[in-house]
């Protein structure tokens, strides 16, 4: 049986102070997501990314990682920029978009909700839309970008490694074509592996190896 929140409970969401987490524990986890990112003061996105995904609403493989993935950049993002403001209807946004990709998408449709996560977050930033030009071009590219190194890492799906190739593309995007430099977490050593039945070992980036009672 794959791994869901009852197999990973992982104690408190990191970070959340102690009187509100009875009220953190009630939100689904979607609402989670779009909480945390809204009032989180962090600047690195797969820092906010792995707080959010030790928590007990969040799967080891599921579609709210579509909506993660464009949640914490979002986050990471305005809080850098100084405008903490934005986050909640971006965010809004996001989640409206993320909810029409359909669970499953990587393995029916040739492209990864996470992937498509990080075009939300670049169409969300630029204002993109059907008829814009430049905007309308980083958004596809960076989705691109973002597919790309997914799929070279290669099968069976899984929804942590994805998300932090698709953050960590993001981030390297922003700088190279926005003049954004967001601090991030420079290596990852999963905490899934020893959970994760279809976890494919050392061919994963982020396998921790020994550590993860291999």
């Amino acid at each position: 049986m794959e791994a869901g929140p009852a197999t990973l409970m992982r104690g408190p969401v990191p970070g959340v102070p102690m009187d509100q987490e009875k009220a953190y524990h009630e939100l689904s986890n979607l609402d989670l997501i779009e909480q945390v990112c809204r009032t989180t003061t962090l600047t690195d996105p797969l820092e906010i990314a792995c707080r959010i995904m030790r928590s007990p609403q969040i799967s080891l493989h599921g579609p709210e990682h579509h909506f993660l993935v464009p949640a914490v950049l979002l986050a990471a993002y305005y809080n850098h920029r100084g405008s903490p403001e934005k986050k909640e209807p971006a965010l809004r946004q996001a989640r409206k978009r993320a909810e029409a990709v359909q669970p499953a998408f990587c393995g029916t449709h040739g492209t990864c909700g996470a992937a498509i996560g990080t075009g939300i977050f670049m169409s969300l930033i630029t204002h993109s839309g059907p008829l814009k030009k430049e905007e309308w071009s980083l958004s596809n590219l960076m989705t691109a970008r973002s597919l790309t190194a997914i799929a070279a890492s290669g099968g069976p799906r899984c929804c942590k490694r994805d998300s932090w190739l698709a953050i960590g593309e993001a981030v390297k995007f922003l700088d190279e074509k926005c003049g954004v430099s967001l601090p991030v977490t420079e290596h990852i050593a999963c905490e899934y592996a020893i959970v994760n039945r279809d976890c494919t070992g050392y061919e994963c980036p982020f396998y921790p190896g020994e550590d993860a009672g291999a």
